[in-house]
């Protein structure tokens, strides 16, 4: 009797990890992201060498440390003694959003840093989240004083004044001031795992969008439809990276899906007519 098995996809692995709000696996499924660029990558492996760090800085954990003492620690590990930072060289290299990659070079932008480090932080019990500040992904630590909103670049805990500095160059191009400045307690509420993931492939989507990279973004794009299959506007650039790879039949299917469901569109024109030049292809 012969017993043949399946191995699940990269795509199918990463939706299991995904399905579910109430169980989404958001530091696994941030390793995984690299599947598709390093298809022999060991997830568990990635996941038994962030373990290893936990255990490193449990050792200088007193057992009776408070929350404070825990953030201190933590960040004198992280950023001090790992020297853990921002790819400030090549801040648009794909790698720095890759969790192993990051852990091999130390560098990252924002937003994988503060995943690797809210895995560790919440592991060591403190309570934390990921903010989606404008251009710029935040932490943000509840403490028996307060809250702390951190850089996840450096660890340097930011006040009001900071944080709104950094967001005046976002406010004044999205026309956010006078009579339309938003209090600044809204781009600082906490991110749904689920946001986190998509963030992440946007900024590799935008970077293979810009050097037309259409094989890598297409498998960007497979994932941010599984992560959001009511995002429309997902399924329009997915066919429009399958276009560019001479996919017609997709690209015409993933077009139209997205004339048929997404509202208020500003590219319907534009987008219906690249359809009938895909359908004259055809013909």
């Amino acid at each position: 009797m012969n017993l043949s098995f399946e191995v699940p996809t990269p795509l199918d692995y990463f939706a299991s990890l995904v399905q579910s709000d109430e169980d989404f696996a958001l530091f696994e499924a941030a390793v995984s992201l690299a599947q598709d660029e390093y298809p022999d990558l060991d997830v568990q492996a990635v996941l038994g060498e962030v373990d290893q760090l936990l255990k490193r800085i449990k050792r200088r954990l007193p057992s009776d440390a408070a929350a404070l003492q825990k953030l201190r620690i933590l960040n004198q590990f992280f950023y001090n003694d790992l020297g853990f930072g921002g790819n400030l060289n090549d801040y648009y290299d794909p790698d720095n959003s890759y969790l192993n990659v990051l852990l091999r070079t130390r560098r990252g932008i924002p937003i994988s840093l503060a995943v690797l480090w809210m895995e560790l932080a919440q592991a060591l019990g403190l309570s934390v989240r990921g903010v989606a500040f404008p251009g710029h992904f935040m932490v943000k630590v509840n403490l028996p004083m307060g809250q702390a909103v951190i850089d996840p670049l450096s660890g340097q805990s930011l006040g009001r004044e900071e944080l709104s500095e950094r967001l005046e160059p976002y406010r004044r191009r999205s026309g956010l001031i006078d009579a339309y400045e938003v209090p600044l307690g809204l781009y600082l509420q906490p991110a749904s795992p689920r946001d986190i993931i998509a963030r992440m492939l946007r900024n590799l989507k935008e970077i293979y969008r810009t050097q037309e990279d259409w094989p890598r973004m297409l498998a960007v794009q497979e994932r941010l439809i599984v992560l959001l299959p009511e995002s429309w506007s997902e399924y329009r650039d997915r066919g429009l990276a399958h276009a560019e790879l001479g996919h017609t039949e997709n690209a015409v299917a993933d077009l139209e899906c997205y004339l048929v469901h997404a509202d208020n569109l500003v590219d319907v024109d534009a987008i219906a007519e690249r359809v009938d030049a895909l359908r004259r292809q055809t013909d």
